[in-house]
């Protein structure tokens, strides 16, 4: 962090909604001598983070969002990502003209670290993490943050001008950033995601371009060259272009060529050798490589990590074999998209587990895939009947059950030896847990509860 951050230094800053971004923003800015107040909508008695914020004694509201604390004509709010400038608070600071960021930008402008900032629609969390396996691997010193789950404001207190920030970067975080500006950049695609919180998809993409919106030509932005869409919006950007392509893309740098992934022409590792399935993780790969190579990093250590990674939780994660059959989560595929993807990442018969929160989004995509890949369904969630309908459609055999939990011995009766047995929900996880990874975890314990049933 730099030494004399003075920038907050008795300012009133409101810190709006808590979560682990939240209390970080609260303590680093309380930390930096700023005037800090939090206002958070869960009461105080059930609130272990403001009653440890408080503790720390630091001013905090809670039980509801009150406009009129507005008046106290703060300096600045910090506000969590996930809650929409539709709300009124924000609002009312809108109107107020109150500067209003997210807490990734906050980290930003203490951090003397370099950055290396990562979003997409899909591929955003196992991208961030190849790119430190491999920064760390190569001899740098790197850190992942963000939307991956750990606060940047925390790692930015550590990281210092020799390390290296890897910042996976949501849409919602980046709609709140001014001063962003990473040395690279990498865009890993866009899908229709979030259209509910954004109102737009123009809205959303204008949101991931946040990105590369500080960028200079001697910054380098990632792109994904597969997609036409990225040509167009590369115009926007005045950092140098570094494509990659699995598909073989004129003027890619990071490539896939004649069985080989490859940076400028060079060799690195068969795509054989990598343990994660599926050619969205090649191209997750192709952009790993290509910020790598930016960074520094030579070839043999970039190779030892893809070798060995076997992918992050949650994310196509292979979680054990049961009587033939190789159970997998992908509790993160929230969207129909990223379901897709999981689906064409096996060439076994799939017993698919899906539903979750209804946001009002087609299913249609779903049907060739179904009726491709898939043996049996069970559903569960709100969009159960919307899955149920993909799935007739196809001529796919459907079941509908109460949660996660129940699907499991469902889909193990329905399935056969050589198999997958596959959670990948193609829904968000809000209407029964409260994220994607409480839903997983739920996964893994009804399959390991299978396993000993087995045994």
């Amino acid at each position: 962090m730099k030494s004399a951050v003075t920038t907050f230094a008795n300012q009133k800053v409101l810190v709006l909604g808590l979560g682990m971004s939240g209390v970080n923003a609260a303590r680093l800015l309380n930390r930096l001598g700023a005037l800090v107040t939090v206002n958070d909508k869960q009461k105080f008695d059930d609130n272990k983070a403001a009653q440890s914020l408080l503790a720390d004694g630091i001013k905090v509201i809670t039980g509801s969002h009150p406009v009129e604390l507005l008046d106290e004509h703060f300096a600045l709010m910090v506000k969590n990502p996930g809650i929409p400038y539709s709300n009124p608070m924000v609002q009312r600071a809108l109107e107020l003209k109150l500067p209003i960021i997210t807490e990734p930008e906050l980290a930003f402008e203490v951090s003397d670290a370099n950055w290396i900032a990562i979003t997409g629609s899909n591929g955003k969390t196992t991208t961030t993490t190849l790119i430190g396996l491999m920064l760390n691997e190569g001899g740098k010193h790197a850190y992942d943050a963000g939307n991956i789950g750990i606060p940047i404001s925390q790692v930015t207190q550590t990281a210092g001008p020799d390390d290296t920030i890897v910042a996976e970067l949501s849409s919602f975080q980046l709609a709140g950033t001014t001063t962003l500006h990473p040395h690279i950049a990498v865009l890993t695609n866009i899908y229709e995601a979030h259209l509910d919180w954004h109102g737009s998809r123009a809205n959303y993409v204008a949101a991931k371009m946040k990105i590369t919106a500080n960028q200079t030509a001697q910054d380098d932005f990632i792109m994904n060259w597969d997609l036409p869409e990225m040509h167009e919006l590369a115009k926007q950007s005045h950092a140098t272009i570094v494509p990659f392509s699995r598909q073989g893309a004129a003027g890619a740098r990071a490539t896939l060529t004649a069985g080989w992934l490859c940076f400028d022409g060079e060799q690195i590792v068969p795509a054989a050798d990598l343990q994660i399935p599926g050619t969205h993780n090649i191209e997750n790969a192709l952009a790993a490589i290509a910020a790598a190579k930016l960074s520094g990093v030579d070839n043999a250590a970039i190779a030892r990590v893809l070798r060995r990674f076997t992918g992050v939780k949650h994310r196509i994660q292979y979680v054990t074999t049961i009587a033939g059959r190789k159970f997998y989560n992908d509790s993160k595929a929230t969207n129909v998209e990223a379901s897709s993807v999981a689906l064409n990442a096996f060439t076994q018969p799939i017993v698919l587990l899906a539903g979750g929160l209804d946001r009002h989004l087609p299913m249609d995509d779903l049907v060739p895939l179904f009726k491709n890949k898939v043996r049996s369904i069970v559903t569960f969630g709100q969009t159960a009947p919307l899955i149920e309908a993909a799935a007739k459609q196809a001529g796919v055999p459907v079941q509908a059950t109460k949660d996660v939990t129940t699907a499991v011995p469902l889909a193990f009766a329905a399935s056969e030896p050589g198999d997958v047995v596959l959670l990948s929900p193609a829904a968000a996880s809000w209407d029964q847990f409260p994220n994607f990874e409480v839903r997983g975890d739920a996964f893994i314990t009804a399959v390991k509860q299978l396993e000993g049933e087995q045994a």
